[in-house]
């Protein structure tokens, strides 16, 4: 090892350089991460054996075309230190990491090699010579030592936009090529055009900003605040930080600042602030962590309580609520930028910039998302379709974010481009396996089936003494979680939750565990997912399918048959075998008796030839319940939420045409499923927890903010309810008692509402949070953690390591630390929101496509019922319980007109005004009539579509009827409310759990008169009772 020195120039506050030294080490052992090398130790990454070429870029290359290396077809990359450094300074954070994840990701053939410390690579820096021809230098010599360290068998290009660099090294060393990077791409890549094609989209870009940095002095906009400042104003309550949120409806007035724990000394702000219009907003993006400062009072604003489609919308007038705080943005401490769908402007608004090159202004997909401005020599050809851009820089002086062209999605109103754009709008990113992936995978084929190690070792066999099932929605194929439960010959019963062994499969650090990791989740759409694992584990091997053999983890309770309290807990590895694959609503008919599965379930029609297998299997669904609703009780008693969520299912007919729209109807066998997979969840969480206090990946469900509630409280009081929120067990009582016999639908929205309100709930790791703060507010748990689906969730996958790590079953090498889990606990909540808001997204596109091709005046669907669940100034939000669709009614168009009403109920426009109240709308026309619509009022509606070429497509609603439609193919209305608890076995489980909590009471009662007559002491502890003592020695008893 060599030491020398170096001198570095240094950037500190307020923009002053200061000259620092450095010791700087040089080695010969540094590895190359080669193949093909036979004197460098082969540990960490290494390059694939089969290139024809390795490929260094420059540092220049680095900071302007990064992007073009994500592609994964190009391989053989070497980045060097020199490189990355560059890119770290000049390109900022951000940039950087995202070159880390590249270099990090085993899917991509790359490596970063440490060339600033190899002896013989690294060349220093001489007197007086610029830093960048240094670099150039120095990774030219490093390109030069690595051919001749891999002994001159594979040759080495290195890529520049430099000609000067070009012209000096090109001749120098045979096997060392220098030449540019477009002519790298288009010799040795020919067939990737898509690289080509950005890289130009780059380089336009680029030319664009220093034309237009030279042009145009005039500023559109403040400066931003030097970092330093910033950081010094939040820490001294001047400035406040929190995330950007636009409205999407006002894109281009209003945004909200949510702030991150209402910093600063100045605690009194507990709302959020209000940005309103471009000018305040500052050039930063929805997304954007940013710092704001509070305008004076006189200045504030209040945000539009009116429904809008647009900035142009005439129909809002002035309907500004309250006044609120109010700010304006000072600086952006983070981008936010990301990948955008856009779409151009039609070929005449198009301004023609030269001969070749247009600069065109593309509308994002996002309303949030201000126009970008790019440089394409394709507007032509890019007319009619969806395309991705990125945002390179946003200066002072410009209107609009200038940024570059990307790729094609495909054509406007194709299925697939439509669901593309939903992927890429969230992130997501769905490639196919790779063949490493692939490789890890057992087979499973007829001619080679997998079969369980019958020699097994540390697992428990369930085969042949538990009746095990699984109950899942129609058609799963991943099937996480099976059941089972028994008498024992003790007199109790046992409940065993047995989960797919995943771990089995993937193992910690494999390239299927870093595109699990990377994924987090399993995509749901309306007419497809995307698989965390391969099909091979997740629709096969790991899937608990019926009548096959399959590792499992499980959890088994030993219970009193009575009052169904847990005596003990027992985790461990098994191995079982379903004896059933049941749907849920083949489930509820067995419950409920109804024994017609037997005659058109094929797996199930065996057990008519069977009786006693069949009581045996409708006893566990019927106990299985009665446990389920056990366990409910508890958690009732606790303050645990019963909330609503609207969910829909697609059906599909031939080629991906939409037969209907139904929502999904609770079942009591979903509260069952539920109540188990929450059981086992509680009690993983308590065992990870306890075994690792300090690294534990838990789920907690924060507080809703109070002002959350508060058209939860206005819309429940128009109907004579009053909503307690002050706890989760005042909110879950209020929500119980407000039922209207005569319809059922007022509970449901308001539980909706109530959900509206709620947080969002996250992992996160046990080491960073206090132990009262890991409460489930929602379910009303102490502890609580996601075990039951490691085949779609990758947190489930980190549980069961700590779980078998916990039970001595599984390696502690693995497990990751408070640091790092905390890490990766946001890398899981920001996919789970991503996957949420694709799922959300992907119904409302299919909801659109089942009614844009029909006729809304014709075509008896597009007319239905729906139910008013909020009031807006100029109209109404409403449900449609047939459709499970929300939307906006206006009453107000915009030629001023207002929505008046017959005598028969029939609608129509007439001249008029409108007048809110806080529980109705009440319309007045010029005639006199007056027609009000309340709050939970039925109306009939019309349902059409709003096409936009820039934009997803919209359903509007138009109310053509104040009174209900009776809809005959529609869903009908229950007489009771689906959550009123009438069933007979809850009936007769509750009273058995209150009898029991009242004798716990009674005896406590007994005790504490007993302990309050005989004790001596006046504490509840031994550590009292010896602090008590020992001040009784110190008394002063010489005048007794």
């Amino acid at each position: 090892m060599l030491k020398t020195e170096r001198i570095l120039h240094l950037k500190v506050q307020r923009g002053r350089r200061v000259r620092a030294v450095r010791e700087h080490y040089l080695r010969e052992d540094v590895s190359c991460g080669s193949p093909l090398c036979q004197s460098c130790a082969r540990d960490g990454k290494l390059l694939s054996e089969e290139l024809t070429h390795y490929v260094v870029p420059d540092c220049r290359v680095m900071q302007d075309y990064q992007e073009v290396f994500e592609f994964p077809e190009l391989r053989g990359i070497i980045f060097m230190q020199t490189a990355c450094q560059a890119v770290q300074f000049h390109r900022g954070r951000r940039q950087y990491i995202k070159l880390r994840s590249i270099v990090r990701d085993a899917r991509r053939d790359c490596i970063l090699f440490s060339n600033e410390f190899q002896h013989h690579a690294y060349l220093p820096r001489e007197i007086g010579e610029p830093a960048e021809d240094w670099q150039t230098r120095c990774i030219y010599n490093s390109c030069v030592w690595y051919y001749q360290h891999c002994h001159r068998t594979i040759p080495v290009v290195m890529v520049t936009e430099d000609e000067a660099v070009i012209q000096k090294y090109s001749n120098e060393t045979g096997g060392v090529y220098v030449i540019s990077f477009k002519n790298y791409l288009e010799t040795f890549w020919p067939d990737l055009k898509e690289a080509v094609e950005l890289y130009e989209s780059l380089r336009q870009s680029q030319h664009e900003r220093e034309v237009e940095s030279r042009e145009k002095n005039g500023k559109e906009y403040q400066e931003h605040l030097p970092t330093e400042i910033l950081e010094a104003g939040i820490k001294s309550g001047r400035y406040k930080q929190g995330i950007l949120n636009v409205n999407k409806h006002r894109s281009q007035l209003e945004a909200f600042v949510r702030l991150q724990g209402f910093g600063g000394k100045d605690t009194d702000l507990q709302s959020d602030l209000l940005i309103h219009g471009n000018k305040a907003r500052n050039r930063a993006i929805h997304g954007d962590l940013v710092a704001v400062e509070l305008l004076p009072k006189s200045e504030w604003k209040g945000k539009t309580g009116a429904l809008c489609e647009n900035e142009e919308d005439e129909r809002t007038g002035d309907s500004q609520t309250e006044i609120m705080p109010t700010g304006c943005v000072v600086g952006v401490l983070q981008r936010n930028w990301r990948d955008y769908v856009a779409t151009l402007p039609s070929q005449e608004e198009i301004q023609t910039r030269g001969k070749n090159t247009q600069k065109i202004l593309v509308i994002p997909w996002d309303y949030r998302i201000p126009k970008i401005r790019i440089s394409t020599q394709q507007a032509a050809a890019l007319q009619d379709y969806r395309v991705v851009v990125r945002i390179d820089s946003w200066e002072s002086t410009s209107l609009y974010p200038n940024g570059h062209f990307v790729r094609t999605l495909g054509r406007i109103g194709d299925l697939e481009a439509e669901v593309a754009a939903i992927l890429v709008e969230n992130s997501v990113g769905v490639n196919p396996f790779s063949e490493a992936q692939l490789a890890e995978m057992p087979t499973n084929t007829s001619d080679n089936p997998w079969r369980v190690d019958e020699n097994f070792s540390g697992r428990l066999d369930l085969r042949r003494t538990h009746l095990v099932f699984s109950i899942d929605p129609q058609g799963c194929e991943d099937v996480d979680d099976t059941l089972s439960i028994r008498a024992l010959p003790t007199g109790y019963l046992e409940l065993g939750v047995h989960i797919a062994d995943v771990t089995h499969f993937v193992q910690a650090n494999s390239y299927t565990d870093t595109e699990a990791r990377a994924r987090a989740t399993t995509y749901y759409l309306a007419d497809r997912r995307y698989d965390m694992l391969p099909p091979i584990l997740s629709a096969d091997l790991c899937s608990l399918l019926g009548g096959v053999d399959r590792y499992a983890v499980s959890v088994i309770w030993e219970l009193d048959s009575k009052t169904y309290e847990i005596r003990r807990v027992w985790y461990g590895r098994t191995i079982i075998r379903s004896s059933y694959k049941l749907s849920y609503e083949v489930a509820q008919q067995l419950l409920n008796g109804d024994l017609e599965p037997l005659n058109t379930d094929s797996e199930l029609q065996p057990l008519s030839q069977n009786p006693a297998r069949l009581e045996q299997l409708l006893w566990a669904l019927r106990k299985l319940t009665e446990v389920a609703q056990a366990a409910r009780f508890r958690r009732d008693i606790s303050g645990a939420l019963e909330l609503e969520g609207v969910e829909v299912q697609v059906q599909l007919g031939e080629e991906h045409s939409i037969d209907d729209l139904i929502p999904k109807q609770p079942l009591q066998v979903h509260e069952t499923i539920a109540e188990c997979m929450i059981l086992a969840n509680h009690w993983v969480a308590k065992k990870i927890w306890e075994s690792y206090p300090q690294q534990a990946l838990l789920r907690l469900h924060p507080p809703p903010r109070q002002e959350f509630f508060k058209e939860l409280k206005e819309c429940a009081q128009a109907r004579g309810f009053i909503m307690d929120t002050r706890s989760n067990k005042a909110l879950a009582d209020s929500l119980d008692k407000a039922n209207d016999p005569a319809d059922p639908l007022v509970n449901r929205l308001l539980r909706a509402m109530a959900t509206q309100a709620m947080s969002n709930a996250q992992y996160f790791s046990t080491g960073s949070y206090t132990e009262d703060g890991f409460y489930h507010y929602g379910l009303a748990l102490d502890k609580y953690t996601h075990f039951t689906s490691p085949i779609r969730r990758y947190a489930d996958i980190v549980v069961h390591r700590l779980l078998l790590a916990a039970i001595n079953s599984g390696s502690k090498g693995h497990l990751l630390g408070n640091k790092d889990l905390d890490e990766l606990c946001r890398h899981i909540n920001a996919r789970n929101r991503a996957a949420q808001q694709c799922q959300k997204q992907s119904v409302e596109l299919f909801q659109c496509m089942f009614f844009k091709d029909k006729d809304p005046d014709r075509d008896l669907r597009c007319t239905c019922d729906a139910i008013i669940y909020a009031i807006r100034t100029n109209g109404v939000l409403l449900f449609l319980p047939r459709y499970g669709i929300k939307g906006a009614a206006y009453m107000k168009n915009t030629e001023g007109l207002v929505l008046s009403s017959n005598e028969d109920g029939n609608c129509h426009w007439t001249s008029g005004h409108l007048q809110r109240l806080s529980d109705r709308i009440t319309v007045s026309a010029q005639t006199g009539k007056s027609t009000s619509f309340c709050l939970f009022d039925h109306v009939t509606v019309r349902v059409r579509i709003q096409t936009a070429r820039f934009h997803p497509d919209n359903i509007r609603l138009e109310i053509i009827s104040n009174k209900p439609h009776v809809d005959p193919a529609g869903l009908p209305l229950t007489s009771n409310n689906l959550h009123v608890k009438t069933d007979l076995v809850k009936e007769v489980t509750q009273t058995v759990l209150e009898a029991q909590l009242a004798d716990e009471e009674a005896e406590a009662q007994k005790l504490d008169v007993q302990n309050r007559e005989y004790r001596q002491t006046q504490g509840r502890s031994l550590y009292t009772m010896l602090e008590e003592l020992r001040d009784l020695a110190l008394l002063d008893v010489s005048g007794a």
